[in-house]
């Protein structure tokens, strides 16, 4: 694959697609960046940012223009009490935005097209307990979201399969499961749980509180894939020749409550929990990585402590700035 390619990085705004845009850059490529933001933490990397939204068929050719890559990450998301309460609004603009963006990239020739799905598409029925088996990329069906945000992720999985057989597009899909780390949002509502808990954690610790709160009873169980990692997994995937659905994530599965235990070691402080009604999403969840490690020879290598250090010290960092103004 030659380098110096022109690639678009959709969602450039955001958490993972601004990581994205340094990776890339670092790759040799030239980025253009795409968002309706610009990103709120550090400056673009990108060789051109175009502030656009993509709802509008029209922005969504001119993003695609002249592109030989895309990588699609563009969507209305958030933690799980955002994706709960707005089904309607993320449904509709989830799949405008998706739908206007492969279609730009089919009417402009792009070659390889990178969308960026969820672990959310799989069946709730599978996530009911907090110690299930790994979920694996063929668990997908029967179909069974919990929520809209998921629905669209599906949708969106299987038109692009489609774009592949009828147009030709080199698509390639990836269900993330939690990525997290620095330079994404860590309040006001989207965040989601790691750095929630993180801020939770640095806001009781700089204010010298003892306790903090915590939706459900702590139980629940995910796994968290840090965002280096993520960014590997992305290229390598791109790069590939598999063109079906492939999880990226580690395969550790922690509950809630160890995550926070994980964290306020970390920030050095014993903090009391206090369970609390709230949005929880799904029972359990945890990656299978056994297709991705025999697909790309390679799987997630930064452990949980390690990325939530650096998540950890960045977020302290905030909250103490916006504690001091």
């Amino acid at each position: 694959m030659k380098r110096k390619q022109k690639v678009l990085v959709t969602g450039a705004g955001g958490f993972i697609g601004h990581h994205l845009v340094s990776y890339l850059k670092k790759k040799g490529y030239r980025v253009r960046g795409v968002d309706i933001k610009y990103p709120e933490y550090k400056p673009t990397d990108a060789d051109e940012f175009f502030k656009l939204d993509l709802r509008e068929k029209n922005n969504a050719f001119k993003a695609t223009e002249g592109m030989n890559h895309v990588y699609a990450l563009a969507a209305d998301m958030g933690g799980m009490g955002y994706i709960s309460a707005n089904h309607a609004t993320i449904l509709y603009n989830n799949a405008t935005i998706n739908f206007n963006t492969m279609e730009g990239a089919r009417v402009n020739k792009v070659s390889r097209y990178f969308y960026s799905s969820s672990a959310c598409i799989y069946p709730e029925y599978r996530q009911t307990k907090a110690k299930m088996k790994p979920l694996k990329e063929e668990d997908a069906f029967p179909a069974q979201p919990q929520d809209a945000y998921g629905w669209e992720k599906l949708v969106t999985e299987i038109l692009a399969k489609y774009y592949r057989e009828e147009y030709g597009i080199e698509t390639r899909i990836a269900r993330f499961h939690n990525i997290f780390g620095p330079f994404g949002t860590w309040d006001g509502g989207r965040e989601k749980a790691p750095a929630a808990i993180c801020r939770k954690i640095a806001t009781a610790k700089l204010m010298g509180k003892k306790e903090i709160e915590i939706w459900g009873d702590g139980k629940q169980t995910r796994s968290f894939c840090y965002i280096d990692d993520c960014l590997e997994g992305i290229y390598k995937l791109m790069l590939s020749d598999f063109p079906d659905p492939l999880n990226i994530g580690q395969d550790r599965m922690v509950t809630v409550d160890q995550l926070v235990d994980i964290i306020s070691e970390i920030a050095g402080v014993e903090l009391k929990k206090i369970h609390v009604a709230g949005p929880q999403g799904v029972r359990g969840r945890n990656s299978d990585n056994s297709k991705l490690r025999k697909v790309l020879k390679w799987e997630p290598g930064i452990s949980l402590e390690q990325g939530l250090v650096k998540t950890y010290q960045w977020i302290e960092e905030q909250v103490s700035n916006k504690l001091n103004k």
